[in-house]
């Protein structure tokens, strides 16, 4: 087991090494370029278009797809949103430095363009499946945009998204929300994993539209809450905003501060951990994205851009912004020994003593449950591309079991191995972006040029 857990550290180490965070912003870099700098000039109608009703077709029915545009988001958004958010950004600060949230904002700005083409891919190779529901995502679209002698690659982002699902989507997230229970209310964890086993089992049981439902209610509440709580934090200790906000732009070209350390560790951390969070790059949102109703693939892409500016820009903002303003009420982090999840609940609890450690813990818990249903979904897709629509039953099933058994293990071997095969999702998704982006360009200008006639509101 130990051989087996020294095997994918060294290959994640790998996996999640420099030239994979080159190849991630370096494709939204690219995109960027390609795209004019479309997440800047169509941020607000992104952010319109996702809270608003889908468009109907000129005859009154709907476009094709199984959920809505904002239903899409929130499944996107309820496995993006999750641990990353508050133990991910704890880690950046303590082993990058205050400056690893600036590399973290910029990882997010060029991370939207990744996932508005990713978004434009899904709609467009999306297809329907004998259920009558719509299959897509970076299999789908490698192996329909990129031809069928790439096929292999399409195979090998199924298998790694397969696999990482019930590391990383079910069993390492249970383990948060039972070891988070426990440590808060003394709840034993195997009461914890009948509890969420059973809720899990009862929404992923119902497909796609079940779970767009209930995480339509979970991310707003679960995001706005903990947004609402860390700046009501910020108001009450408003004089080291100023002084918290200078030290991460002067830490992030520097490497100075007191956590920091190195220039290179700083974005580092801050790539490495904004990517881990917003998922921009992965290849795991497109398939949410593949199943909404929309009248052109352009449309949801931009819907599915505003997933990273809410993950990172807004929610990953909260808690390093509240990190660093701990920081620099102590001089040192408020226990140097502590990191992820714990710091942010003892910074929160410090700055806001009382209801802080209780926002964070609640947070915790909706934000693991959220990430354990949207998971489910990209899995489940992944292990139908590769095994056929009736291996759907089986997979939930399979995948309600390691929700259960998440709660009851120790996870290490799991978690380095689920770490491993996120990371490789990504390397077929890049490949592919990188091949189609000019189809991407094609569909922008298209959109565009209709807008402007008229034809698409």
């Amino acid at each position: 087991m130990e051989s087996l857990k020294l095997l994918f550290d060294t290959l994640g180490g790998w996996v999640w090494g420099p030239y994979m965070l080159v190849f991630l912003v370096g494709t939204g870099v690219f995109l960027t370029l390609r795209l004019a700098g479309l997440q800047f000039s169509l941020l607000p109608y992104a952010l319109k278009q996702a809270f608003m009703p889908h468009k109907k077709k000129a005859d009154g029915s709907d476009p094709e797809g199984d959920i809505s545009h904002f239903g899409a988001l929130m499944t996107a958004l309820s496995a993006t949103i999750g641990t990353g958010n508050i133990a991910g950004v704890a880690t950046a600060v303590v082993l990058g430095g205050p400056g690893a949230v600036f590399w973290m904002w910029m990882t997010a700005i060029f991370g939207m363009a990744t996932k508005y083409g990713e978004g434009v891919l899904a709609v467009k190779y999306r297809i329907v499946n004998r259920k009558g529901e719509m299959s897509g995502g970076p299999m789908y679209y490698i192996e329909r945009g990129m031809g069928s002698r790439w096929k292999w690659l399409a195979y090998a982002f199924a298998f790694f998204g397969a696999v990482a699902s019930f590391g990383i989507g079910s069993s390492v997230q249970s383990n948060s929300v039972a070891q988070a229970i426990e440590t808060s209310f003394g709840v034993p964890g195997w009461m914890t994993g009948v509890v969420l086993t059973v809720f899990t089992g009862i929404v992923i049981l119902g497909g796609i539209q079940s779970i767009a439902r209930a995480s339509s209610i979970i991310v707003p509440f679960m995001a706005i809450g903990y947004v609402l709580g860390g700046l009501v934090i910020i108001a009450l200790n408003l004089d080291k905003l100023g002084p918290a906000l200078s030290l991460i732009f002067s830490d992030a070209f520097t490497g100075q501060a007191v956590a920091g350390g190195a220039l290179g560790t700083v974005i580092r951390y801050g790539v490495a951990r904004g990517v881990f969070s917003n998922e921009a790059g992965m290849g795991s949102a497109p398939i949410a994205a593949a199943a909404a109703r929309t009248d052109h693939p352009v449309r949801q892409a931009l819907v599915s851009m505003t997933g990273t500016f809410l993950d990172t820009i807004v929610v990953c903002s909260i808690t390093g912004i509240v990190l660093v303003m701990g920081l620099l009420s102590s001089g040192e982090f408020v226990k140097p020994e502590l990191t992820g999840a714990a710091l942010t609940t003892v910074t929160f609890d410090k700055l806001l003593p009382g209801p802080g450690g209780w926002l964070v813990t609640f947070g915790l818990v909706f934000f693991a449950y959220s990430t354990i249903l949207g998971w489910s979904y990209y899995g489940e897709k992944c292990a139908v591309y590769l095994l056929g629509d009736g291996f759907v039953l089986p997979y939930r099933v399979i995948y309600t079991i390691t929700v259960m058994l998440g709660t009851l293990a120790s996870l290490d071997l799991v978690w380095s191995a689920a770490d491993t095969f996120n990371g490789l999702m990504a390397i077929p998704n890049l490949i592919a972006l990188v091949a189609l982006s000019g189809v991407i360009v094609k569909e922008t200008r298209e959109f565009k040029d209709k807008r402007r006639r008229g034809e698409l509101p």
